[in-house]
């Protein structure tokens, strides 16, 4: 599956253009960091068949009080 190359710096600034892009081209894009190739944004339909996205992120930290709260008192009625 080839595409577009694009350097993680351009990614960064144009990102929801480049998505667009890919959206509309229908063509993959590898987005590379210091010449490797980190990762590839496809378009939706060219996702394998039968799988959804539905669950696939994880929380990878270690849960914490720190992670679900800000510190700050706060009335929740108000």
């Amino acid at each position: 599956m080839q595409g577009k190359t694009v350097m993680a710096s351009t990614f960064k600034a144009r990102c929801l253009a480049l998505l667009d892009q890919v959206e509309i081209d229908r063509i993959p894009l590898v987005t590379t960091k210091r010449g490797r190739a980190i990762a590839r944004v496809v378009p939706m339909d060219d996702a394998p068949t039968g799988r959804t996205t539905m669950g696939t992120v994880h929380l990878v930290a270690v849960p914490d009080a720190a992670y679900y709260g800000t510190d700050e008192a706060w009335d929740a009625e108000l």
